[in-house]
């Protein structure tokens, strides 16, 4: 498990920060390092050079005899609390040593007059650096220039280096602390608003769905607050569905109830078994309403959810699945003896749907005209296709809608008549959520002759 500093996003930003900041201090270290070595030895070498010159003054020709005395200024140029060793050496242009210490090596290469070389060299087993310098003589040319070394242990170069490296090593430090906590200060005051929205949310009453308001959150957030409210709407829409269904059902659901009750009391306290037998029965017809009131409310139920939510849809012929529906219709139209029939204008009729919301749609169409169309009827289920939909329509010789009341029946319990007709007012809408969630439209129109209803829904033909 990682830590849980790490889940901070705070922590994080500002981890994502110093990386790249370290890294630019330690390239920064390095750099100061090579430029704290150019620096002391830019500094060494121009001791050095000064030091020669000083001593190249004091080289005379006297008497055919060169001859060099070595000032204390020469050497008091390196004096300081470091203990290093200061070697010279003073040579004729022919290689005579004239003056100093033996063991330090002569230049690698020759010097013209006035030139000034700088090498690195071991004396009396001791790292040195040195300068040669030639100097002419110009009382006797013959001569050629003498060279002058003067050489220098690397104590007072190395501690040099490091005074430097420290320094600068230091500041690197307090730059690094303080850029950390500037960024920590304001990652601080950029994410107030992010806590602000935590609040918020932790201090809402339970139940309440309102959505957030993206101001003033950052930019960056937005995208959360966006899917938060998304999903507060969504939830809202599933609660409101179940609030309906629980209402509705409440509300039908009490009626049948009570008859239930008043029918099973009467069967009870009648001593005629055919009074009995007629209790019985209405019970059982009561008991089937209610239970197609119950199934009609999940169906509606279900249906607005697919609303709120689309489902995947796909494609499928319309002819196959009438067949299916009209088979499981045949046994309530065989008990009314009504003529159920499909007229299939087309073979195929695909259409871009869902194919349980497309078989319940056709179910509760043939389902309601069968209800309503009087025994011996004529029920007739047809598809036909146009350039630009798939067309089905339910015809039946019943007692039809009058063209007033056909915007009110798509509403849910609407019962044009008040009597003991089968329907319980939730077909029609059922119908009607479903085409609006697979973008079809229904229309309620009278038969070319007689009477009775025509229920047309218009579907998007599906690509091939």
């Amino acid at each position: 498990m990682k830590p849980r500093l790490l889940y901070s996003l705070r922590a994080r930003l500002l981890l994502w920060l110093l990386i790249p900041l370290s890294v630019l201090a330690i390239l920064n270290v390095w750099f100061s390092r090579r430029e704290a070595w150019l620096t002391a030895t830019m500094v060494q070498d121009r001791l050095l050079l000064g030091s020669a010159r000083i001593i190249a003054q004091q080289v005379q020709y006297e008497d055919g005899q060169l001859e060099v005395a070595i000032p204390p200024a020469a050497l008091e140029l390196f004096q300081s609390t470091d203990q290093d060793r200061v070697y010279y050496r003073i040579a004729s242009g022919k290689g005579v040593l004239l003056s100093g210490y033996s063991e330090l090596p002569p230049p690698p290469n020759s010097l013209r007059p006035e030139e000034s070389l700088y090498f690195r060299a071991q004396v009396r087993e001791q790292a040195v650096r040195v300068v040669a310098y030639a100097q002419p003589v110009f009382a006797a040319p013959g001569e050629g220039p003498v060279v002058i070394e003067v050489a220098q242990t690397y104590l007072g170069h190395q501690r040099m280096i490091q005074q430097i490296l420290t320094t600068s090593l230091s500041q690197e430090l307090w730059e690094l602390a303080l850029v950390a906590t500037l960024a920590w200060l304001a990652l601080r005051r950029s994410l107030k608003d992010i806590v602000g929205l935590r609040n918020k949310v932790r201090d809402r009453t339970p139940g309440s769905l309102e959505p957030l308001e993206p101001d003033p959150v950052p930019r960056e957030i937005l995208p959360l607050v966006e899917a938060i409210n998304g999903y507060v709407q969504r939830l809202d829409s599933q609660l409101a569905v179940r609030s309906r269904f629980i209402a509705n059902a409440s509300h039908q659901l009490r009626t049948p109830f009570t008859i239930l009750q008043t029918q099973a009391s009467f069967g009870l306290k009648s001593p005629d078994p055919k009074q009995k037998n007629e209790a019985l029965g209405a019970i059982f017809q009561e008991v089937r309403h209610g239970t197609r009131l119950v199934n009609q409310l999940l169906s509606l139920s279900i249906v607005e959810a697919g609303t709120q939510h689309p489902r995947p849809l796909s494609s499928v012929n319309l002819v196959d699945l009438i067949q299916r529906v009209l088979e499981e219709q045949a046994s309530l139209a065989q008990s009314k003896g009504i003529d159920l029939g499909l007229d299939p204008q087309v073979d195929r009729a695909e259409v871009l749907a869902s194919s349980s919301m497309l078989h319940e749609l056709v179910g509760n169409l043939v389902d309601n005209a069968l209800r309503y169309t009087p025994s011996n009827g004529v029920v007739t289920v047809s598809v036909r296709r146009t350039e630009e939909s798939v067309v089905l329509q339910v015809e039946d010789n019943g007692p039809g809608i009058p063209i007033a009341d056909r915007v009110r029946v798509f509403e849910r319990f609407c019962r044009l008549r008040e009597d003991d007709s089968p329907g319980c007012g939730l077909g029609l809408s059922i119908v009607q959520e479903i085409a609006l969630a697979l973008g079809a439209e229904v229309q309620l129109s009278d038969p070319a002759t007689g009477t009775g209803l025509v229920v047309t829904v218009a579907f998007t033909t599906a690509p091939p």
